[in-house]
């Protein structure tokens, strides 16, 4: 009887471990791997304008609807988004070669004036989230500004 007892009392608590959600939502599961590293992956391997318009898509689903059970965007995801969007082509990219689904995302048709605006508010949304981040963002931020 008390092994039987301390064999469910283990099972039990072996059951239990680990998380049954993941803690940040990476853009889902493709092939083993999530959409933001395949596209990442992409982007910077073989960049080509329709990978850097496929991941300014996928950061923005990202950061506007986080999922996962903290329901915020993975650590330096707004970072990255953000560097991405500062970059002085991406807009210029994005305007030429975007689907219209992906032009969607947006609500202005001025993509240099949104980019910069939004990469600048990724940056700092980075370091709300992650405070521990703001010493690798400020000088960046204040680097831009110039």
């Amino acid at each position: 009887m008390k092994k039987a007892l301390l064999l469910i009392l283990a099972a039990a608590l072996l059951s239990s471990c680990g998380p049954t959600n993941a803690l940040y939502y990476w853009g889902g599961a493709q092939n083993g791997t999530t959409a933001y590293e395949n596209l990442a992956y992409q982007s910077y391997d073989k960049q080509t304008p329709k990978s850097i318009c496929n991941l300014v898509a996928v950061y923005e689903k990202m950061v506007t609807n986080p999922g996962g059970i903290r329901q915020v965007p993975p650590p330096g995801i707004c970072a990255e988004y953000g560097y991405l969007l500062l970059r002085p082509e991406t807009a210029d990219i994005f305007m030429k070669n975007a689907t219209d689904a992906q032009k969607k995302l947006f609500q202005s048709d001025d993509y240099g004036v949104l980019f910069s605006e939004r990469g600048k508010e990724m940056l700092r949304k980075e370091m709300e989230l992650y405070p521990e981040s703001a010493r690798f963002i400020e000088p960046l931020i204040k680097k831009l500004a110039r």
